[in-house]
């Protein structure tokens, strides 16, 4: 039998347990890298899921946004067409206002100028004859003095009418008893106010009357000029004529 000296022994003993050790060490080695690679692809499948997941929560969130885009402009578009419409209501509703303004002063008015017709014709009425009067008014001078009438200017109720001038012919006629009528014209049925100017050689004389026009019929005043003064007398008659 083959017998290894005390120092071989040794030695082998020492090889042998080197190498236990090593496969020893190795074996935790081992495991923890195919640990680790479980864990690697783990946690890539995770980041790949959770980056789709990302992907499609931010496409969802540009969908909403261009979504509320859209309603927002809708909503917007709605506002400016109800305030459209309700200018628009509004301006309808004041031209309404101003043609139904328009209407009733335009109503008004024809009333008014039917009534205004009404009393035209009322008064033509009685103006013309029906139910009217004629008032006349005469000159005359006294022929029993030496005068020259030049001129005259009749006015009823404050209104004057036509300045009257006589020639020579004219006044010399007066001297000699004629009598002229300086105003002839139809009145209301009332009492009216008349007056007279006569230039007589240079002088005015005035002179005044208030006489009642009947209904139907002539109310003649005659004026005559006597010694520097101006007199007056009426009369009325249902006809033409002054006496």
């Amino acid at each position: 039998m083959h017998r290894f000296p005390h120092g071989g022994m040794s030695l082998m003993t020492r090889c042998v347990l080197v190498a236990a050790a090593a496969v020893t060490l190795a074996i935790p080695m081992v495991a923890p890298r195919a640990a680790r690679a479980q864990s690697d692809e783990a946690y890539k499948a995770k980041r790949d899921q959770l980056s789709k997941e990302l992907e499609q929560t931010q496409k969802a969130l540009a969908d909403a946004k261009g979504q509320r885009a859209q309603l927002q402009a809708r909503l917007e578009n709605l506002i400016a067409q109800t305030m459209q419409d309700r200018a628009q209501a509004l301006l309808l509703s004041n031209e309404q206002t101003a043609l139904q303004q328009l209407d009733a002063l335009l109503a008004t008015s024809q009333t008014n100028l039917v009534a205004q017709r009404d009393r035209f014709v009322t008064l033509s009425d009685a103006i013309g004859g029906r139910a009217g009067a004629i008032l006349v008014v005469l000159l005359r001078a006294d022929s029993s003095q030496s005068q020259t009438v030049q001129s005259a200017v009749v006015t009823i109720d404050n209104v004057a009418g036509e300045p009257r001038s006589y020639s020579g012919v004219a006044s010399g006629a007066l001297a000699r008893g004629a009598v002229d009528e300086v105003y002839r014209a139809p009145v209301v049925p009332s009492d009216h106010a008349v007056a007279i100017q006569v230039t007589v050689d240079g002088r005015t004389l005035t002179g005044t009357a208030n006489v009642p026009a009947a209904r139907q019929s002539v109310t003649y005043v005659q004026f005559a000029v006597r010694n520097g003064q101006v007199t007056s007398t009426s009369w009325a008659g249902r006809g033409s004529g002054p006496f």
